[in-house]
């Protein structure tokens, strides 16, 4: 399956992701165990203390622990560099019919196209991941495998000039596209929360289900596309979190 090669491609990508959270936690404590023994511990300054205590504490412009934090934070810089790819520029694929606008410091990016006087717009969230061997549940009721494997959220919304749209809220899996809901929209009501929006999207009859699934294909939204869009937000992802570290850098020197 071409979803699941992406996945095992992608393995040097996961596993700088999935082990953050290990070494932001240990040197988390680290630097709190730090920064207490700095605060709490009592200079020995003679028979001047009081005097001499109170003219350190106007001088000192930054706490030490912020040199302490400093440092993991240019630890955790130097490691996103060398196992991240965040510098990877992945080759769009032949016939890829969208515009990507992908703007740094967004967790989601972008496609548009025109298609017979249509507009199609998707939004592209974060994938949800999920690393290890875990069996997949089953839905008794649609009788179709759900999580425990990797996905992307996506917003479809298929837009005419008449003001108009059909908006798809839907989910990528490996070499498969669910359909969640369906909605049709119009411009002067998009704020209209008390609107009826249809039936559950999987209680439609089955040749509704499978025409629904044929108008998005047909309009460039299948696994081909959903597939590159995964290892696309995993570049994403790695880029967005060394900017974000960057940030948090700069806050911290300031």
């Amino acid at each position: 399956m071409v979803f699941s090669s992406i996945l095992r491609k992608s393995a040097s990508s996961l596993a700088p992701l999935a082990s953050r959270l290990t070494r932001v936690n240990r040197n988390y404590h680290s630097a709190i165990f730090t920064a207490s023994q700095t605060l709490y511990q009592k200079p020995n300054l003679g028979p001047f203390a009081p005097n001499l205590y109170f003219s350190t504490a106007t001088e000192t412009t930054k706490p030490r622990s912020d040199d302490s934090l400093l440092r993991i934070i240019d630890s955790e810089i130097k490691c996103a560099v060398e196992t991240d790819d965040h510098d990877r520029v992945e080759e769009t694929p032949g016939g890829f019919p969208f515009k990507i606008e992908d703007n740094p410091g967004l967790q989601t990016i972008t496609l548009t196209r025109e298609y017979e006087g249509e507009l199609v717009k998707v939004e592209v969230q974060m994938p949800d991941l999920v690393s290890g061997e875990q069996p997949e549940a089953v839905d008794d009721d649609n009788d179709m495998e759900t999580p425990n494997q990797s996905s992307i959220p996506l917003v479809v919304t298929v837009s005419k000039s008449s003001g108009t749209s059909l908006e798809f809220n839907c989910v990528a899996y490996p070499d498969e596209i669910s359909i969640d809901s369906l909605a049709v929209r119009k411009t002067e009501n998009l704020e209209d929360e008390a609107g009826y929006e249809g039936p559950d999207f999987h209680d439609l009859d089955e040749n509704l289900k499978k025409a629904f699934h044929k108008y998005l294909e047909i309009r460039g939204i299948k696994p081909s596309t959903t597939n590159f869009l995964f290892e696309y937000m995993l570049n994403k992802d790695s880029r967005e979190y060394l900017i974000w570290l960057k940030k948090l850098k700069d806050f911290v020197e300031a």
